[in-house]
């Protein structure tokens, strides 16, 4: 799926956007706010260890590998680092490592192409909404023996919903979400984004969940992106938002910050960096604080 368009011009001139993910996976989304006009503030909320369970992980990337599955289901971004991690440590690549007959489908259009960046062929994305529930409405494997890799706190609605479908599903905890900073020991190694176009990597503000409050509280951050839900969970811990707009990189994090009683003012279209600034875009027209217009 191509990205959205970019809004022409700089539709956020003057505006301050604060990002709730590490600097790692922030640059290619700071570049697009700031190629928007955008000041970008980054506020890591969340983090990755390890999953203390290598055994049962090691034994379902041993069959993976052998074989012994038809599908290999892919929720996320973080999977495909694990997987590339466990590949390379059986000394070879991700893409030699996962046999052609093991089809592969990806929740959303960011972990497809992460995965074909690897090599590796998509058989099966949503074309529309890019969650759980897409995933399931497209699903193509009934009876199907599948591997899906998730992260500790997943919901269990991908798993039953592909067992309700007819097929054999081995759910196995690949990672577990942790509050920003990780254990160092545990910390699960995540490479840094590529840039976001030519030159040097885009600068920024990394705050503080204590600077963060206190610049929602004086009004000076006029847009926040929750880029997953457990973000909005941590941010609606952290502080009110005094006013600054919230926006979901897609409709399970909007979900998640409406049942907190968080107000979304847009969903992303898709999960890209184009996506999000044209979302953050039009929630701050709605809001009439466009371009830096007083609240």
């Amino acid at each position: 799926m191509p990205d959205a368009a970019l809004p022409q011009g700089q539709p956020l001139a003057g505006v301050r956007v604060l990002v709730t993910r590490s600097p790692e996976r922030s640059v290619a989304l700071v570049g697009a706010l700031q190629k928007a006009g955008a000041s970008a503030l980054v506020l890591p909320l969340i983090d990755f260890e390890r999953a203390p369970d290598q055994h049962a992980l090691d034994l379902a990337c041993d069959a993976l590998g052998a074989g012994a599955y038809d599908w290999l289901v892919v929720s996320s971004a973080t999977t495909v680092h694990v997987l590339a991690a466990k590949a390379a440590e059986r000394g070879v690549p991700l893409d030699r490592w996962i046999p052609p007959t093991t089809r592969i489908a990806a929740v959303g259009a960011a972990t497809c192409r992460l995965l074909e960046a690897r090599g590796l062929v998509v058989a099966l994305t949503p074309a529309d909404e890019q969650s759980a529930a897409g995933l399931l409405a497209v699903w193509q494997g009934p009876g199907r023996r599948v591997l899906l890799p998730q992260a500790d706190i997943a919901s269990p609605r991908l798993a039953e919903g592909l067992a309700a479908a007819g097929s054999s599903v081995t759910a196995v905890t690949a990672y577990c979400t942790v509050d920003y900073p990780a254990a160092a020991e545990r910390r699960l190694a995540v490479p840094a984004e590529d840039g976001a176009g030519e030159g040097r990597p885009p600068s920024y503000s990394l705050l503080t969940p204590a600077t963060a409050a206190a610049e929602l509280a004086a009004g000076r951050i006029d847009a926040v992106i929750a880029a997953s839900p457990s973000a909005a969970r941590r941010l609606h811990k952290l502080t009110p938002l005094h006013g600054c707009r919230l926006v979901a990189i897609g409709r399970s994090t909007a979900d998640q910050a409406d049942a907190l009683g968080m107000a979304v003012a847009a969903v992303a279209a898709e999960p890209s960096p184009a996506g999000l600034v044209a979302a953050v875009a039009a929630a701050l027209r709605t809001s009439g604080n466009a371009a830096g217009e007083p609240p």
